[in-house]
Parts: C-alpha cells; structure tokens; sequence
C-alpha cells in the first residue's frame, strides 16, 4: 500500500519529536539560558551596596562571595557572578535588580539589607529566581515569598540571646531599651526585642509602645518619644533625636536604661555610641550582625570607643580554629573579616548544594535540593532539614578588645554593668 506525501511527513513529525530535535524544541537534557544556565556556565546576580553610606558591608560580602567561587565548577560548568550597586537603597535596588534580570540570572545570592530586600523579593519571586544567602535576619525572608534560601539566624534570634544574656545576669526587662534605624530593617529588630520582652515578662505598657511604633506604615514615620526607643533615618548620621528619645522615656517613667539593644548600619551606631558615651551615660550598646563588625570597629577606634560595645554574630569569630574560618582566612588574606567571612560561608554552602544534585541543574532541582541538604560545612552546620528555608541557627555573643570582638560570657557581662 502506497502512502501519500502528507502521510510521510506527518510520519517524519512524530519521529523528530519522539527525538527532541525539532527546530527550536528542546531534549529534556538541554540546558535551558532562560534560567541562567548553559553548557558551559551558571550565572548568579547579586545586588548590594557597592558605593555610598554602607558600601563597607556591601564590598565586604562580595569579596567573601568571590573568593568562595573563584575557579569552582559544577557539573562542569564555571560559575559567572555578576554585581550591581544600590547604595542600600530601595528605589536603587528596583532598577538594578530590573537590570540584572535582563542577564538571565540562575539565583540572586548574598544581597545586603532588609529594606533593599523588600523591595527585589517580590520580583524574584514573580520570576521564580532564588533568593539564597542575603545579608540580612529580617523576618520577611522567614518564610518570606517565593523561592528563599537563608543562611543565617533571625535578628530575633540575635535580640532573644542578648536579653536572655541581660536578665539572667540581673538586669528587669525595663532597663532594657531600643535605638533602631526607622525603616523595616529597624522594625524587624525591635520585633524580635517585642518576642524576647514578651518571654520575660515586660511591662504591658512597654510592649503596647512597641506595638503603637510596628504598627506605624509610611517612609520615615514620627516613631520616636514613644517608649524606650530611639529611632534615626537609615543612611544618615543623625543620633541626637533617637537618643533624647529614650531619655524623654527615663524621665518621663522614672526608669533607667542599663543596655540600648540597636539595630542599624556601622557609621550611625558607632556614632551613638560615642554620643551616649559623651553624654556621660553607662549603657551597653549592642548591636546585631548586620552592623557589621569590620566597619563597626573601625569606626568605634575613630571615636576612641574601647569598652561597653557587645556583638552578635551569626557566623564564627574570626580568631575560631574551625576548618572553615582557616579556609577562609586563606583565600581572603588581608580581606578577611567578620562580614566577607559570611560571605565566604554562603558561596561554599550554595556551591556544596549544586553539587549535590543529581541530574539536571535547574532552578526547582535547585530548590528540591536545598529543603533535603543537612551537612557540615567545615565546623558550620547546614541543616534545612530542621529549620525550613534556614540553614544555621549559629548566634555568638562577643565583646569589644583591643583585639577585636571575643566571646561575651555571664562573667564579662557582669563586669560591664559595673
């Protein structure tokens, strides 16, 4: 029986799609640019202060990143980085992050900043792009939406060893006060305060404070003298109104601050902290990880600040004997420090989890690989198997010496509040 030409050539259809190769198709095993891949490379984006007021943090984690990644390949493929600045600033961080879509990007990796985050997660997520390791503890990124990769613990993880630490050693919950950056940053931090406040049984009118200042929307809202908190605008050295703020509070309650719990960028904590040693006053001024503890000490040596300083950190000290912070310091040399360690951390905790997949590299196999990845990362345990989209609940608290930040114990503190 004789077929007809169309009969061939509907034949011939079936066979080359039964075979992946009809134009513009694709076999299962191609790779696919559209999500940042290709034959030969992966490429990542990353977008964070790389100019301006805090460009030290931004810097610093790019340079971790980079020496993490450099001349790594997975599945044989090299891994492509590309850096946008945004001054840690929102409207910066939309037109970058815009920008850096356009070049086809696999994951977004080791952003800096709550406020610049609230801005590009949305976007990442509508383009189903991961976003793992950024260089905050928000609660926004916990969950948060879309598909997000955490390295490190929660600001209110921070904040909860802090007080925790205050009131055992004798400290109330009243001698305990806030000076935060007035933008979501800040507000993620003087959450975690509300959390650990709440666990020790604060006073009701000091927690309802806190409430009337979360619940306050708008850029820059009037949310100081309300409570024991000062507050100041991200990007300025501005001190002065957050700390007549808090003393507003102890003179209008009777109550006196023993330890200022901050949540802001290095330049404008340092300088209050000098300002409140200036003034005479004996607080323990701590600040979280985000602060920075590079630039933070740098500027604390400008202003002569030797004591009364205490840190939380979400990645090992730098004088740790840990198989990862040696590695580090290795690659790093001169530019080793509290924040390119981080990001040293987050680059070798991406790199281990695209190795572990097995079979086709894509943004969801990516994805599928991270929620079953517990391992150890050199003396850093990495376990999203327990802590959803987090992978390390690591929070040390230190000290300023002349020597850097050292562990902080009960004995120390106790000390401080002499």
């Amino acid at each position: 029986m004789a077929f007809s030409l169309s009969r061939i050539n509907c034949l011939y259809f079936i066979l080359l799609l039964s075979l992946g190769r009809l134009p513009g198709c694709q076999s299962p095993q191609t790779t696919t640019p559209s999500e940042g891949t290709s034959s030969h490379t992966i490429t990542f984006g990353s977008v964070l202060a790389l100019a301006g007021q805090e460009e030290g943090i931004g810097n610093r984690m790019k340079v971790g990143i980079e020496a993490a990644l450099k001349d790594q390949k997975v599945q044989g493929r090299s891994i492509q980085l590309i850096f946008k600045n945004d001054y840690y600033e929102p409207a910066s961080t939309l037109q970058a992050t815009q920008e850096i879509l356009q070049e086809k990007i696999f994951l977004m990796i080791g952003n800096v900043g709550t406020p610049t985050a609230k801005v590009s997660l949305p976007i990442l997520a509508k383009n189903n792009i991961p976003a793992v390791g950024f260089f905050t503890g928000s609660g926004i990124l916990r969950p948060g939406e879309g598909p997000i990769v955490n390295y490190r613990a929660s600001y209110a993880q921070e904040i909860k060893a802090v007080v925790q630490l205050a009131i055992s050693n004798g400290l109330t919950p009243q001698q305990i006060c806030a000076y935060v950056q007035n933008d979501s940053y800040g507000m993620s931090g003087l959450a975690g305060l509300k959390s650990a406040i709440t666990a020790a049984k604060g006073d009701p009118a000091i927690l309802q404070s806190f409430e009337k200042i979360l619940a306050m929307t708008g850029d820059n809202p009037q949310r100081n003298n309300i409570g024991p908190v000062g507050v100041y605008t991200r990007n300025t050295p501005d001190v002065v109104p957050g700390y007549q703020s808090i003393k507003a509070w102890e003179k209008t309650t009777g109550e006196k601050c023993r330890l200022i719990v901050t949540v802001g960028s290095y330049s404008n904590i340092a300088r209050f902290a000098n300002h409140v040693q200036q003034q005479g006053e004996q607080w323990i001024v701590s600040a979280v990880s985000f602060t920075g503890g590079d630039d933070f000490i740098l500027d604390l040596e400008e202003y002569g600040i030797r004591d009364k300083v205490i840190m939380t950190h979400v990645a090992p000290l730098l004088d740790s004997t840990l198989p990862i912070v040696k590695e580090a310091r290795t690659k790093l040399k001169n530019e080793f420090g509290h924040v390119s360690l981080e990001g040293y951390i987050v680059g070798k905790m991406t790199l281990r989890i695209l190795n572990d997949i097995s079979g086709e590299i894509t943004r969801d196999s990516f994805m599928q690989q991270v929620v079953r990845s517990q391992f150890d990362l050199g003396g850093v345990t990495i376990d999203f198997l327990a802590n959803n989209n987090q992978g390390s609940n690591l929070v040390i608290l230190s000290y300023l010496t002349p020597q850097g930040f050292r562990t902080l114990d009960a004995s120390k503190f106790k000390s401080m509040l002499q």
